[in-house]
């Protein structure tokens, strides 16, 4: 019997060689193509890959399968992030946007991720669509069609995305700032970009691995040792930049070689896009981003609202509305002025340029964001533990089991999406599963990292015992 693919939060993912297979890829695509030619007239779909093992093979498989059906396809030439297929999906007027990615996944894994003709992900309603429709099997001989068709243009989406870069940012300012900038592609699909953008920079991780040295290619301080390390031994790194696998999810470093969560990229990002750029527009968050993106909000007398997790539940609220920015906990944030969807590159340019303008370390910014909302640190922790005990932990969630975590106490609990647990106004712990990996995710924040992480330790003792 066929397996049943899902799609999770952001897409389908499967291990390489067990569940994501060229067979499963062909019925995700045969799937995707029917159900574009049902919603558009003569569709097209721009497509690429990022770095993981045989991408390539991959996208050409969706591709015999998309030209099978009648489809025409833009095939992104070499390896693409996710941002550059999501703005050639605008650009080039396409119906669709699929990209071969498994993001920030450990390097077993690959996936399917689908954008919309505005170049956000696809509403889930229409993901769902697309999956209910997916076959048991695919009968066509598609193997045999022919790449050379005429339904097949090659496109050169680096050039398209590193022009766009260059047409909305001051480049000049930052290059001539005095600024020591580093920027990590974790061996991810930016590792490109930035040598086109801004070459002088130091660069980490910027060749081709699709192992990506064994670790998963997320944006967070447990898998950036060694930048940290490099930016501690140099002494003379102003800034770094982090992008995860796909390029669409950022992090950052001080000049100290600490991270900087997106939590704080977040806030950065609304405090210069409303003061010193004087842009108005809502605020989107997803629930596990910090509550003090509210105060921020607030302050500048903007909207806001929270959503549940996954991006594309901020990015149909990008569409619809007026929004100056919408972010998520896991690195994932838009602005307006760019595509409904998450920039990893783009939003460090955005930080980068807010330094050389205002001359000021991200150390100072960040302490003009902690004088309107108060200072914090934020943690999280992901457990790996069994699906027995996870569902367990979940059902006590459900039904209220927990009053205390270690010597916290809790308040108020919020269920947006997962169990968001208040203790007083500055420190909370939440609880999630992952959607798309077998993980129980643990969030917390508290006036210090010490404290955020004995809030983390207090609440695993708590669960897992």
């Amino acid at each position: 019997m066929a397996t049943k693919i899902k799609f999770g939060t952001d897409g389908w993912r499967a291990i390489i060689a067990d569940e994501y297979t060229v067979d499963n890829v062909a019925r995700v695509s045969l799937a995707t193509a029917k159900w574009v030619k049902d919603n558009y007239e003569n569709p097209t779909i721009v497509i690429g890959h990022d770095c993981r093992f045989q991408g390539e093979l991959f996208v050409e498989t969706a591709v015999k399968i998309f030209v099978s059906q009648g489809v025409k396809v833009k095939m992104a030439k070499g390896f693409v992030s996710t941002p550059m297929v999501s703005l050639a999906t605008v650009k080039k007027g396409c119906s669709l946007g699929v990209v071969i990615t498994a993001s920030h996944n450990p390097p077993t894994y690959n996936g399917f991720k689908l954008k919309s003709h505005f170049g956000g992900p696809l509403a889930p309603a229409k993901v769902q669509e697309i999956e209910d429709i997916i076959p048991d099997e695919v009968t066509i001989d598609w193997r045999s069609v022919s790449l050379d068709s005429s339904l097949v243009e090659i496109v050169d989406l680096e050039t398209e995305y590193v022009n766009h870069l260059k047409a909305n940012f001051d480049i000049e300012a930052i290059e001539k700032s005095g600024l020591r900038l580093a920027y990590d592609a974790m061996f991810g699909a930016g590792q490109n970009v930035l040598k086109r953008v801004l070459p002088s920079i130091d660069f980490l991780h910027c060749e081709y691995n699709p192992s990506f040295k064994g670790i998963a290619p997320e944006p967070i301080a447990k898998n950036l040792k060694e930048l940290e390390a490099y930016i501690k031994e140099k002494g003379t790194i102003d800034c770094a930049l982090v992008t995860d696998g796909d390029a669409d999810r950022i992090g950052l470093y001080n000049g100290r070689g600490e991270f900087v969560d997106s939590h704080h990229i977040i806030l950065l990002l609304i405090h210069y896009l409303a003061k010193y750029k004087g842009l108005k527009g809502k605020i989107t968050t997803a629930f596990s981003t910090t509550p003090r993106v509210g105060k921020m909000a607030a302050f500048y007398d903007l909207p806001n609202e929270v959503v549940k997790i996954g991006f594309k539940y901020i990015a149909t609220i990008m569409v619809e509305e007026d929004v100056l920015v919408g972010g998520e906990e896991s690195g994932g944030i838009a602005v307006k002025g760019h595509i409904p969807e998450r920039d990893g590159i783009w939003m460090g340019l955005i930080v980068w340029e807010f330094m050389a303008k205002s001359g000021k370390t991200l150390d100072q910014l960040i302490d003009e964001v902690y004088e309107i909302v108060g200072a914090f640190k934020f943690e999280r922790n992901d457990l790996h533990i069994s699906e027995e005990l996870k569902q367990t932990i979940i059902a006590n969630c459900q039904t209220n089991k927990y009053s205390v975590f270690g010597d916290y106490s809790i308040k108020e609990i919020q269920t947006i999406d997962g169990f968001k647990f208040f203790f007083d106004e500055e420190r909370w712990v939440m609880i999630r599963p992952s959607g798309t990996e077998p993980v129980l995710r643990i969030y917390a924040e508290a006036p210090t990292l010490e404290e955020a992480r004995a809030i983390l330790k207090a609440t695993i003792n708590q669960i897992c015992n």
